[in-house]
């Protein structure tokens, strides 16, 4: 007869590799949408300067200011179209013949980490990419990519794009070729602060910050970004452990996510965007 060669299973689970989401450092939550699926914000024209008539008006105007304008004004409507959920269960006899490594909490947080906090990074950036001002196409190399980073920082610059508070997205494979950059200096010099939220690095002032690829558009190079220009509201976030509900023996967990991101239109000049040709 055969031996049976005994087995043990360790409390331990072999999580998957994570990153944390840096959505908050590119885009902001200045509205809210609490009590309505659609908000409305005003754009304001302005009027164009002209001559003063010191001596009186000018023909053809009533005023020594000049022609008399009336000022536009329309508005760009925001609906959040993502209304996500999941749910699952975990017998009660899984819970305690896997040691609890199948517990609510921690199956919950994982489904958090994996699934959730990945969807809404994908649907973020891919959001920005499309409603950026400028997006260019091009090969990145290790002897052109600062002349590549320079010349989105000076699209935003000739856009009046706030100087600081500018972010700079790298893949992993972006940052590759930084490294090998002769013309890059990085400061490595970052408050803890930052260091906690994702910040890295600084170059010509901008905060630095790797994404992993699976989070970010095909064939995307790097994109420089200002927070003010896209809002990323999550109105609802619920995620809820039910222990023994009617017909379940066990742990019954359930989530629901109401998400969306828009791009302001008159702060879409502060995105720019490289894609890789």
């Amino acid at each position: 007869m055969p031996i049976e060669l005994a087995t043990q299973y360790l409390p331990y689970v072999d999580e998957l590799f994570t990153t944390e989401s840096k959505k908050s450092l590119v885009t902001n939550n200045q509205f809210s949408w609490d009590g309505a699926a659609t908000i409305k914000i005003y754009r304001i024209g302005v009027a164009p300067m002209q001559d003063y008539g010191r001596s009186g008006p000018q023909p053809g105007h009533w005023s020594r200011y000049g022609k008399l304008d009336t000022l536009d004004a329309d508005t760009q409507a925001m609906t959040l179209r993502n209304d996500k959920s999941f749910t699952f269960v975990i017998d009660r006899l899984d819970e305690d013949e896997t040691k609890w490594m199948l517990a609510g909490a921690s199956a919950l947080a994982r489904q958090l980490r994996e699934v959730v906090i990945p969807m809404v990074d994908q649907w973020t950036y891919q959001e920005m990419c499309e409603g950026a001002g400028k997006v260019v196409a091009d090969e990145l190399t290790p002897e052109n990519l600062y002349k590549a980073i320079i010349e989105g920082s000076n699209v935003l610059d000739n856009a009046e794009a706030p100087d600081t508070g500018r972010v700079l997205m790298v893949t992993p494979d972006t940052f590759l070729l930084m490294k090998q950059s002769r013309d890059i200096v990085l400061e490595s010099d970052v408050g803890n602060n930052l260091r906690l939220r994702g910040v890295f690095a600084r170059l010509d002032g901008m905060q630095v910050v790797r994404i992993p690829a699976n989070r970010l558009p095909k064939d995307f190079g790097f994109a420089i970004a200002h927070p003010c220009a896209a809002v990323a509201p999550t109105k609802l976030a619920s995620y809820r452990i039910h222990q023994d509900p009617p017909g379940i023996s066990g742990s019954l967990v359930e989530g629901r996510l109401n998400y969306d991101c828009f791009i302001l239109d008159n702060k879409k000049d502060a995105i720019y965007v490289h894609m890789m040709a």
